[in-house]
């Protein structure tokens, strides 16, 4: 029996790092960058004004009170975007808006809320310490200097820095493209009515959705036949791409347990290059990985809690880690039981929970099949291998999952 992470090491082994491309910042939204990418310009770009205002020299202007107002010529108006700035000639303030450029003798921008916002003669009756409301260039990051690294998911902070360094285009791993698979001649597609033993089919939905999650393209692949040999020859001509674009990863559910109708295990097994394993985990037990046709392989076991877990132990932080994500792994953290548990000894349990205030309770039991249970979770709780009881208040891994219904 293979422990989680030697099942986790020869997952990530059949994924190679995915190629770069370059695209458009504007739709790089999701990515991975795929090598440093540093400052073109520095940020400001140049000393500007962080207040609507005055720009003034604080020496002529550091007196001023209610009591003792300083009264002072407007020499200039300079709003933002302005590229031709006038000198501040002593005895003078320009009016300043926030962004606009700060004129070369000014050393004090007074708010306006600080004075009669007069255009001609204004009237200021207090003033800030010199070096106030001044925005210096570089303080925010230094030309050439290095903006993002590689390996950084690019939100919508990253990509905004990038926009404003200067960078149209920025270089990032391409999307694995992962064909999704679900067998099981008893189902069915949701809207369908079902016949007496028939369930409705929301692996491949479940599947699809987790890959997307984790950055790449899914594509399923519906109601293939429960015969190995139509099996096989129908998951060989998808594998041999469309538009000369082979996938990058097969994921597949089902079929790979002990029983007497395991389709991808008997279709796979027959080519030698499928390994089918037991992993001392629950749920998600039952694994097989490998290649078919030099396409890697991972399949999973057919329950959906099994399937979705083993999802998120085995394939999702291979797939980031093919895109370069420089922390491919789920956030994890650590919180206290609401109530006890139990764990069978030898396998690590990854259980449903909900994580709130650094409290986790546990949602739903152990099985599989509780899809509902699932849903509602916004974590799993890890119980170690050698753990088999818990006391409530007892301290517990979780990892953290998105998704959750609220």
């Amino acid at each position: 029996m293979r422990t989680v992470e030697e099942h986790q090491a020869v997952v990530a082994a059949l994924l190679r790092p995915l190629s770069v491309e370059e695209v458009p910042v504007a739709v790089a939204a999701g990515r991975v960058l795929a090598a440093d990418v540093p400052a073109l310009v520095a940020l400001p770009g140049f000393d500007n004004s962080a207040m609507d205002g005055y720009a003034a020299r604080a020496a002529e202007v550091g007196t001023a009170s209610e009591q003792a107002p300083v009264r002072l010529p407007v020499a200039a108006d300079i709003p933002a975007g302005r590229t031709d700035v006038p000198v501040l000639e002593p005895g003078t303030v320009h009016r300043i808006m926030t962004g606009a450029p700060v004129p070369a003798g000014a050393d004090v921008i007074v708010p306006v809320e600080r004075t009669d916002g007069a255009t001609d003669v204004v009237t200021i009756t207090g003033a800030p310490a010199a070096g106030t409301h001044l925005r210096h260039a570089g303080e925010d990051i230094a030309a050439g200097a290095l903006a993002l690294p590689a390996g950084t998911a690019l939100g919508p902070a990253q990509l905004g820095l990038a926009a404003a360094v200067g960078h149209a285009m920025l270089p990032v791993r391409r999307r694995p493209r992962v064909l999704v698979l679900s067998t099981g001649s008893e189902l069915v597609e949701p809207g369908r009515p079902l016949a007496p033993g028939q369930i409705y089919e929301s692996n491949s939905v479940l599947l699809a959705a987790a890959v997307a999650d984790a950055g790449g393209e899914p594509r399923t692949l519906h109601f293939v036949p429960d015969d190995v040999d139509q099996f096989l020859a129908t998951v060989r001509a998808e594998l041999a791409g469309r538009a000369g674009e082979k996938p990058d990863l097969l994921v597949t559910s089902g079929g790979v347990s002990a029983g007497a109708y395991e389709v991808v295990k008997d279709a796979f097994g027959a080519l030698g290059t499928v390994e089918f394993v037991k992993v001392a985990m629950q749920p998600g037990g039952p694994q097989g990985a490998g290649t078919v046709d030099g396409v890697p392989v991972v399949t999973l076991p057919g329950n959906p809690v099994s399937s979705f877990v083993s999802f998120e132990v085995f394939v999702r932080p291979a797939l980031r880690r093919a895109l370069g994500h420089a922390a491919p792994d789920r956030l994890r953290t650590s919180a206290r039981l609401s109530e006890p548990l139990r764990s069978p000894a030898g396998r690590r349990q990854f259980l449903r929970g909900r994580f709130d205030g650094g409290v986790v309770t546990q949602v739903g039991g152990p099985g599989s099949h509780l899809v509902a249970h699932l849903a509602r979770a916004n974590c799993l709780v890890v119980v170690p291998e050698e753990v088999t009881e818990l006391p409530a208040g007892a301290e517990v891994a979780v990892v953290l999952i998105e998704g959750a219904l609220q």
